[in-house]
């Protein structure tokens, strides 16, 4: 129906008030599931170091009588390391938009940093999970930590042409031809850590293959539970013949790869912890940077495993 003539509308006004609510939304997701599971330790200088071991493999040990014990030589332990990284993230807030009235928070400056520490944090998780190896400080060059990514060298399932990493020699892995992901490379894989001595309890696994992991059959049974009139389609635990496996969906890894986690293993060490320093003040505005410097330790990576160059 046409509007009466000469009615005055909203659109022909001047004078309203705008509406803004005050509150500001966000749905980018928080959470660093790898990095909040793991041990948390201090570093104490940009190259922390530190030691494993390994058992000789067991044989049918066995020496006549009166036998003249002749001295095996021993195997050292192995030294290895990780370089601290530093993550950073600025910006800048002018004098007028600071104290001007601002709906959804009092003080921007205080906004920002909330803000860009919740980026850090996810940033960290990010390249703890996904960096290939570990790179040394020199001019022009950033340093980087190995991740988790990096560290899993002993217990692999790949694809056709695909290369593990090496930790030792601080290479990282090499992609292969994509296949689809099937149980029985989980079970490959975690039968490998279990013969090594590890006892892996978490399955990080990308979004892009979780339905896949909910399909296999010595997940969970799903179960129509008719007092709510819920359907269960999902399953947050896996056992199998070599352990019991917390299925964790993870943002940030690629969608290429499941890892098989002790989080015992590992270790998230800080250098410097974050903090927001003020940068120099230039003109009418407070500018901030936030840094933290961090590595990833490995304790032992045989205790975990990869499978890698997956698709759905």
């Amino acid at each position: 129906m046409a509007q009466i003539a000469n009615t005055f509308a909203t659109f022909s006004a001047v004078g309203n008030r705008e509406e803004l609510a005050d509150a500001i939304y966000n749905i980018a997701p928080e959470e660093t599931p790898f990095v909040a599971r793991i041990g948390k330790g201090k570093a104490a200088s940009t190259f922390p170091e530190w030691q494993t071991d390994g058992l000789a493999a067991a044989v049918n040990n066995k020496v006549e009588q009166g036998n003249q014990a002749a001295v095996a030589a021993v195997t050292p332990t192995k030294r290895v390391g990780n370089r601290t990284q530093i993550s950073e993230k600025t910006f800048g807030v002018t004098g007028t938009q600071e104290v001007v009235d601002k709906a959804g928070r009092k003080s921007e400056v205080a906004y920002q940093k909330a803000k860009k520490m919740v980026e850090l944090k996810r940033d960290i998780e990010f390249a703890a999970i996904n960096n290939g190896t570990a790179i040394a400080p020199s001019a022009g060059v950033a340093p980087q930590s190995r991740g988790l990514s990096g560290w899993l060298m002993t217990n692999n399932s790949l694809g056709a042409s695909g290369v593990a990493p090496n930790a030792d020699t601080n290479v990282a892995p090499t992609d292969g031809t994509l296949r689809s992901f099937t149980e029985a490379m989980l079970k490959d894989v975690a039968q490998k850590c279990w013969e090594q001595g590890g006892d892996p309890t978490m399955l990080f696994v990308p979004g892009a293959l979780r339905a896949t992991v909910s399909a296999f059959t010595g997940a969970a049974t799903k179960f129509d539970k008719t007092e709510d009139k819920t359907i269960y389609a999902t399953v947050e635990v896996y056992v199998g013949d070599f352990g019991r496996y917390s299925i964790v969906n993870s943002r940030h890894q690629r969608a290429r790869d499941v890892f098989l986690v002790d989080p015992n293993q590992f270790e998230l060490l800080t250098l410097r912890s974050m903090k927001a320093t003020p940068l120099a003040k230039t003109g009418d505005s407070d500018n901030y940077m936030i840094n933290t410097e961090w590595t990833l330790k490995s304790k032992q990576d045989a205790a975990s495993g990869a499978i890698r160059d997956l698709q759905p």
